[in-house]
């Protein structure tokens, strides 16, 4: 049986529950499930918050003796290896489902064909790649993080009528309307990491949490590329450490290790930078040596602690840094009609020099504001 309409309906349906979780389940991908018998959802579940337990195993409980003979729509195809949890494959066969419909089969090398083929030696009917492009954008963190050893990187900005996205020496300066705000607090809320280079943390003072009620508990970890250590100590960003992650990435040459290397700090810079590390360590700051501007670097380490998705937020200079390395995989570009004027900061980019291989997604309007979305090809 190949892929119908009523699947392709199913498959959309699951895609849509796998985002309620995105951010949220930690190293694993955030899967749907839906059990289906006769054209009726009976059992549905998501990837729970933290990774575990997997979406078929709570979407077959739920449905338990009617999943016998039912149809399993996945946006991920189950797992196969014994982990912490037993496969998922195995769970679909002994509930006895007669039929697995997939969106996208899983990279990871412990799986990938094997949950496949394990179901179909089972007598399972299996048809993969259901709304697979659809699939593959719901799953991008996880997608990334497998095959390229790196987050998900999308970069987002918001450009003035007259190019600009801040005016220099004003902090924050509001250029989008309420409901485009809003829309970014979302995408905060999906996200694993949002990033800021340490200009925008000073001038800004930014707490980069997501402040929409309900979902402050789904703030990404806030990371600042900050090379020798800048950030003040009365920020934002430092007395609210311990209640969402701060990472900051600094040079390696102020690192304990290297203060006392030939043509390192002198005592006394060597003394304040002990101090500052000490502070900002003991207010639940982690502190990462690595080169913040070399970002070919830096996103395999944040990979490594099992961060899928990273948004890039500010300001001009770390835009830069990211496109210019070709590391950025989305841009979601904001257009407002407010003007700027003198002293305005330009933006990095406009709708005009999108870089070669992206893809326009499509626009919304979010009051006055327009969002204009392009992805590169997973």
């Amino acid at each position: 049986m190949s892929v119908t309409p009523d699947d392709e309906g199913f498959m959309a349906a699951a895609i849509r529950l796998s985002r309620r979780h995105l951010g949220r389940t930690a190293t694993n991908p955030s899967v749907g499930c839906l059990i289906v018998r006769d054209g009726v959802i009976v059992g549905q579940a998501v990837t729970a918050v933290g990774g575990r337990p997997h979406a078929e195993p709570q979407a077959l409980a739920e449905a338990g003796q009617l999943a016998r003979g039912a149809t399993a729509y996945v946006t991920l195809e189950p797992c196969s290896h014994h982990g912490k949890t037993p496969p998922c494959a195995e769970a679909l066969i002994a509930y006895g489902v007669a039929r697995v419909v997939i969106s996208v089969t899983d990279p990871d090398p412990r799986v990938s064909g094997r949950g496949i083929t394990m179901l179909r030696d089972a007598g399972i009917e299996v048809d993969n790649g259901a709304l697979e492009a659809e699939g593959r954008r719901s799953l991008a963190g996880y997608l990334t993080r497998q095959t390229k050893n790196r987050p998900y990187v999308t970069l987002k900005l918001a450009v003035s009528a007259d190019g600009m996205i801040g005016r220099a020496g004003e902090g924050q300066v509001t250029i989008t309307g309420p409901e485009a705000r809003a829309e970014v607090q979302t995408l905060r809320a999906e996200t694993d990491a949002i990033l800021v280079g340490i200009g925008t943390a000073i001038s800004d003072d930014p707490l980069l949490t997501v402040r929409t009620p309900g979902l402050e508990a789904q703030s990404p970890i806030r990371i600042v590329l900050d090379p020798s250590l800048a950030l003040p100590l009365t920020s934002k960003l430092v007395a609210t450490a311990r209640d969402v992650p701060v990472i900051l990435v600094a040079s390696e040459n102020v690192s304990p290790l290297a203060a006392d290397a030939e043509g390192g700090t002198t005592p006394t810079d060597a003394a304040d930078l002990d101090s500052r590390r000490a502070v900002l360590e003991g207010a639940g700051v982690e502190i990462v040596y690595c080169n913040p501007y070399h970002p070919e670097v830096l996103l395999p380490a944040l990979a490594t602690r099992g961060i899928s998705s990273l948004l890039v937020e500010g300001g001009a200079k770390t835009a830069r840094l990211f496109l210019e390395a070709g590391l950025v995989d989305r841009i979601q570009l904001y257009q407002a009609p407010v003007v700027i004027g003198e002293g305005g900061i330009e933006s990095p980019l406009d709708a005009t020099d999108i870089p070669s291989g992206f893809t326009h997604m499509g626009t919304q309007m979010f009051g006055v504001d327009r969002l204009d979305e392009y992805e590169r090809g997973l």
